[in-house]
């Protein structure tokens, strides 16, 4: 109901799921990492923080889209 229960908690055990990280290599052309970094540069974030913003977007736009279907 929108109740605040963090009372009830104990935060300090309190653990986020599914943040472990990964590394991955991804090889682009240089007029995208040209263009990467120019974004990057103009909103103020680094090169990887653009990308794992835009990847993480795209990705919730999928599952907002399959979600809308089964509707």
């Amino acid at each position: 109901d929108g109740e605040d229960i963090t009372e009830f908690l104990d935060l300090s055990t309190a653990k986020r799921i599914n943040t472990e990280v990964k590394r991955v290599n991804v090889d682009f052309p240089i007029w995208v990492i040209n263009n990467l970094d120019l974004e990057a540069k103009r909103i103020g974030i680094s090169r990887q923080s653009l990308l794992k913003m835009w990847i993480a977007q795209r990705l919730d736009e999928i599952s907002l889209s399959k979600d809308e279907e089964i509707v």
